[in-house]
């Protein structure tokens, strides 16, 4: 998608982009991916603004679009899962249009609340971005999840 190309091993290397492969790799009924390299495997989440200015925001948003946002939240939830012991678990509604509301929730606890927007152009600048997005969104969440581990238990 993009031709750029993803030169540091140790971005692959993080637990972030681990989790976002598996999850790709995990919602591969046909076994396609299974020889996919992982730089192959996270290259669509990299979308340029360029890119992004040439994608239509009218109609509806594409299966395969809405498939890159699931494993993106799903990732973060089980990155989350990992590092707390609470089940977590991925909401997205998502209208027509492009509008709606990704969530992670543990039992009680939201514990990543996103709004999403012109969801037909999801899609990060950079591989560096993506990673830093899913970080930063792991660690607010395992935050949220421990400081309130109470609520987060059923």
């Amino acid at each position: 998608m993009t031709t750029t190309e993803i030169t540091s091993p140790t971005l692959l290397d993080s637990a972030f982009a681990k989790a976002l492969v598996q999850q790709i790799r995990a919602n591969d009924p046909y076994g396609t991916y299974r020889n996919w390299s992982d730089e192959i495997l996270l290259k669509p989440f990299v979308v340029t603004r360029a890119q992004k200015r040439g994608i239509s925001v009218e109609g509806e948003v594409d299966p395969i679009t809405q498939g890159r946002i699931m494993a993106f939240y799903r990732a973060i939830a089980a990155r989350i899962e990992q590092e707390t012991g609470q089940l977590s678990q991925v909401v997205i509604d998502l209208s027509h249009e492009g509008f709606g509301w990704a969530l992670v929730f543990s039992g009680r606890l939201l514990i990543v609340v996103r709004t999403l927007r012109d969801a037909q152009r999801f899609g990060f600048d950079s591989l560096e971005k993506l990673i830093a997005e899913g970080e930063k969104l792991v660690n607010s969440g395992i935050d949220l999840a421990t400081n309130y581990a109470n609520i987060c238990k059923l």
